[in-house]
């Protein structure tokens, strides 16, 4: 799942910026040093503007895409020209290309074991898990251990993670509660990918902690709160899309737990709780209607199944779909991102619609570049890349992730994580 910007209030995302320059504040905040499990002491990094905070100046610069650019700005257009898939086809994509595009992932993974969007950027632990599996889908074995690593040594006490890190302190110490949950999903990616049981028994107490962590996050009504403060205070209110990602990272932490034989029965009454609450209590989450993963998330995470998942992407696809383009990021904008196109297309493949999931997966080949990386996304119809001159990794993986659910690589492990249970 790309992040798309949280929310600070019920409404769209404000800025902690603006709020401190209103408020007449020219001091940062002063946020507390964490201790990771390895007594590493990582020390929060402030970005600062105008002597207000910025907790996230990367999406902050990348919220939305302009409504009208530059007649200046260059032509950034894509050399991939799309081709017809052939009925025999999997995908648009061959076993060698798939393999080439986690390379770009390898490439961007820092010694720590750490991967962030893209080379001096930051990294959050969902996206950072979305790489790892896209690299055990391309092969890259070690490296994808060494990102979980990166999580086994950063995980805190209370079993979280926080939102965004920088190569050697955090960049943003909320703990949001379905990027902390999504190790799950990786680990159990990893162990059907590898059949490493060691590794997986490795793993077990670190998936455990983060998914009690997420559990205890769980309201009377069954909706996950999107995240915490530093200090354990939680937000008040969950989102769709972020509770989505927690049910289906709970569908594979329960099977961790029983492959490893440690039974959680209270795991799957909450995935029990929180998938009634995402397929029928719209009103429990924030409103967030314009955003593209508020759309096919559900499906995807196979909380939403059969026909019900088949109606909601037949009535959202106008709304989300540019045709012979790829996935809006919000509905108001023309501006279509590989990564909401390839999660799309699982959540096609998922609700049992083929023919969509590889249409869609075929036009997102338009954002990969010469060097095997993908731009994050395309405005039309100026058809100028936004933001500008940014590969992000978790593009990469979204891609590779698609292309192996739809059939580019022998292995079943991504078709099977994300099976419906």
């Amino acid at each position: 799942m790309s992040n798309y910007p949280k929310p600070t209030t019920l409404g769209d995302q404000a800025s902690l910026g603006t709020q401190a320059a209103q408020n007449g504040s020219s001091s940062t905040p002063s946020l507390p040093t964490h201790t990771a499990q390895n007594g590493t002491a990582i020390k929060p990094a402030l970005a600062t503007q105008n002597g207000a905070y910025i907790p996230n100046p990367a999406k902050a610069a990348s919220t939305d895409p302009p409504s009208a650019l530059s007649p200046n700005q260059p032509d950034t257009l894509s050399p991939y020209t799309p081709s017809a898939l052939s009925p025999d086809q999997p995908s648009a994509l061959s076993p060698k290309e798939v393999c080439a595009i986690a390379q770009t992932i390898a490439e961007c993974q820092l010694p720590s074991g750490m991967i962030p969007w893209f080379l001096g950027g930051h990294a959050d632990p969902w996206n950072h898990v979305e790489a790892a599996m896209a690299l055990t889908v391309g092969g890259f074995f070690p490296e994808a251990q060494r990102a979980y690593e990166w999580l086994l040594a950063a995980q805190l006490p209370n079993g979280a993670w926080h939102q965004y890190y920088l190569q050697d302190s955090v960049e943003d110490d909320k703990l949001d509660t379905n990027c902390v949950a999504y190790i799950a999903t990786g680990i159990w990616h990893y162990f059907l990918s590898t059949g490493d049981r060691d590794f997986l028994e490795k793993m077990w107490p670190v998936v455990k902690r983060a998914v009690d962590f997420v559990c205890a996050a769980q309201t009377p009504r069954g909706e996950m709160l999107w995240a915490r403060h530093a200090d354990g205070k939680a937000w008040p209110f969950a989102l769709l899309t972020g509770s989505s990602s927690v049910y289906h990272s709970l569908i594979c932490a329960e099977k961790i737990a029983k492959s490893v034989g440690r039974a959680q029965p209270r795991w799957r009454s909450s995935r029990k709780r929180l998938g009634h609450t995402i397929a029928h209590i719209p009103e429990a989450f924030a409103p967030k209607e314009r955003w593209a993963m508020d759309w096919y998330y559900p499906v995807l995470s196979g909380a939403v199944q059969g026909q019900a998942a088949r109606q909601r992407l037949n009535d959202g696809w106008d709304k989300f779909v540019l045709e012979g383009r790829g996935v809006r990021c919000v509905s108001d904008k023309e501006w279509i991102t590989a990564a909401e196109t390839a999660e799309c297309a699982i959540a096609c493949h998922v609700a049992g619609d083929r023919d969509s999931a590889c249409k869609l997966f075929e036009w997102a080949q338009m954002l990969r570049d010469e060097d095997n990386c993908y731009w994050t996304g395309r405005v039309f119809p100026q058809e100028v890349h936004f933001p500008a001159d940014e590969k992000t990794t978790y593009s990469a993986a979204a891609i590779v992730l698609a292309a192996a659910t739809l059939g580019s690589v022998p292995s079943e492990a991504t078709s099977l994580t994300f099976a419906t249970p």
